[in-house]
């Protein structure tokens, strides 16, 4: 695990997987379906129990343009600037539970922001980087 430090925000287009986990893959192919040049995006998972403890997922890339989601009749999200504890994950496809796993252990962080979804963060065709945010410390001034 590393921290790793999220220096600007970023905005990205959503959409909800109908089901956790068999919808996340066509919510992916419907947001590629919809959304043009998705080969100059950041691809995106984002995860976070409801109150009822059900994960709930959305398919995400970054906007190309200012409001892009709310134009194009998605959600939008923002992975907010700030420091994220991280971790890779390489050949992802050969491994899918590693995923869950990975969340698992850096859930466990004391540090960790409660409010804060689990954020995959497609690197490569065959790499993830999850982050998890954790808390703003305030520094003595």
């Amino acid at each position: 695990m590393e921290k790793y430090e999220q220096k600007e925000d970023v905005s990205l287009i959503c959409l909800k997987a109908a089901s956790f986990p068999e919808g996340i893959m066509d919510a992916f192919n419907k947001l590629q379906e919809s959304l043009p040049n998705c080969s100059e995006r950041t691809w995106y998972g984002i995860s976070k129990p409801n109150a009822k403890g059900e994960i709930i997922y959305k398919a995400a890339v970054t906007e190309l343009s200012d409001m892009e989601a709310e134009k194009t009749g998605f959600e939008s999200f923002t992975v907010t600037k700030g420091i994220y504890l991280t971790e890779e994950i390489k050949d992802w496809r050969k491994n899918m539970q590693m995923i869950g796993e990975t969340f698992n252990k850096l859930l466990q962080d004391p540090e960790l922001d409660m409010e804060s979804s689990c954020i995959e963060r497609y690197t490569a065709d065959d790499e993830i980087l999850c982050m998890v945010k954790l808390k703003q410390l305030n520094n003595p001034a």
